[in-house]
């Protein structure tokens, strides 16, 4: 299991782009799921009158998303190539769940974005690949599904259009064209994902399975101190209380006395589980269980993070943030107060002073102590979280110092920290 480099990838973009079967046909074609599996999803899928939904549902488990045929959480799974071992976060597209697109995005080292040939990038899109940019995702690639139901099937010029369009938007947040794969897929019938598509002669670059294979490996956060922020937590009887999350920097250990924050409890360490499998450490990038001795079910929270008991998380009084303002329908002045989304915690905090606005291009000052801030606005903040809360500052732990900030069912803007005034616990 651990021979091969691990790597998150998330799977993004706008809502029946084909996100989720394209990620089921990736696990198939790598022999991650059996055919038989398909076939029987195939089966209810056409009784439901769900046709072509098949590969969608192998992540799609919760019932009501098979009825409605949306993804609503983010779900796990994992598959290997000849170079990775990828675990693939299901994001989805869907307008009501970016809140759930936003947990899985900030785990991810690389991001798929699947963009149907058909209607090219839509508003989701280009929301998606911002929030992307803005999290850290460093690494992406672009599918343009659905090449077999464009009009005339596996049309060139459907392909160039679409490559054209989104080229424009990975250009607006700041991505490099050249280091961007765009690969026209048909996800449902299988062209260029792992293997080369007859239907595609045109086409002379990677398949999806190629692309994911020349994904660069992550630099290790193995040395930093440990930082583990807690997605759930479950009592198991019989073992007690067991916290789930991600290591994003640092490693974990049994026998380690650890200190969640900001509920200020320390525990130690008895065992740590991955996908079922009971492991010595857990290193960053790992998604794992770990049984916490000294921790009751009710003194550890989503949203609390773990660290080392001489190196704790930081609970910030206030942080001093640089935002990019996305998309916010009037004006943000002082006082402003929408939730932040930072690794698992979503916590409403309020601006208490615009320090200055800054040029997008150029970092410089453009204005201080400007009286509001408005969509496109580039600016630094300093800001009062409403109840404890951890960030970190994006330098120290990049993981930790990024957000999206959320207000009337959208993303208003996305930033990181820069600056925390601690608070005394």
């Amino acid at each position: 299991m651990a021979d091969k480099p691990h790597m998150n990838l998330v799977f993004i973009g706008h809502v029946d782009h084909g996100k989720s079967t394209t990620v089921g046909r990736m696990l198939l074609d790598t022999g991650a799921i059996d055919p038989y599996v398909i076939e029987k999803f195939k089966k209810q899928a056409d009784e439901k009158g769900k046709a072509t939904f098949e590969f969608a549902w192998v992540m799609d488990s919760l019932k009501e998303e098979r009825e409605r045929g949306v993804t609503i959480d983010v779900s796990h799974k994992r598959f290997d190539t000849d170079k990775y071992y990828f675990t693939v976060i299901d994001a989805p597209g869907h307008r009501d769940f970016v809140k759930n697109m936003i947990t899985g995005t900030s785990q991810a080292d690389a991001a798929v974005v699947v963009c149907s040939g058909i209607e090219g990038p839509q508003a989701q899109t280009r929301e998606h690949i911002f929030l992307a940019k803005t999290l850290g995702v460093k690494q992406i690639i672009i599918a343009i599904n659905k090449m077999d139901a464009v009009k005339p099937a596996y049309d060139e010029a459907a392909y160039n259009k679409a490559k054209a369009d989104i080229g424009v938007l990975l250009k607006s947040v700041g991505f490099k064209l050249d280091e961007i794969p765009v690969i026209p897929i048909s996800a449902y019938k299988g062209d260029n994902c792992a293997k080369k598509s007859e239907n595609m002669p045109w086409y002379k670059g990677d398949t999806l399975l190629e692309a994911l294979n020349k994904l660069k490996q992550p630099a290790s956060t193995e040395g930093l101190a440990l930082r583990l922020p807690i997605q759930d937590v479950y009592t198991i009887t019989g073992i007690g209380t067991v916290p789930v999350g991600r290591v994003e920097t640092g490693i974990l250990k049994p026998d380690m006395k650890i200190i969640f924050m900001p509920s200020n409890k320390v525990g130690e360490v008895k065992s740590i589980e991955m996908h079922h499998e009971v492991l010595p450490m857990a290193k960053p990038g790992d998604n794992v269980g770990f049984n916490v001795r000294g921790i009751a079910k009710n003194d550890v929270h989503r949203g609390d993070v773990a660290g080392p008991v001489d190196n704790p998380p930081s609970v910030a009084k206030t942080f001093t943030a640089q935002i990019v303002v996305l998309n916010h329908p009037t004006a943000i002045p002082v006082g402003y107060t929408p939730v932040f989304h930072c690794h698992t915690a979503q916590v409403a905090c309020t601006f208490i002073e615009l320090l200055k606005k800054l040029d997008p291009k150029t970092g410089q000052v453009k204005e201080e102590n400007p009286t509001f801030l408005k969509t496109g606005d580039v600016a630094i903040v300093k800001v009062m979280p409403t109840k404890p809360f951890v960030v970190e500052k994006a330098k120290d732990f990049p993981q930790l110092g990024r957000f999206a900030i959320r207000d009337m069912g959208q993303t208003v803007a996305a930033g990181m920290c820069i600056d925390i005034e601690k608070k005394e616990m």
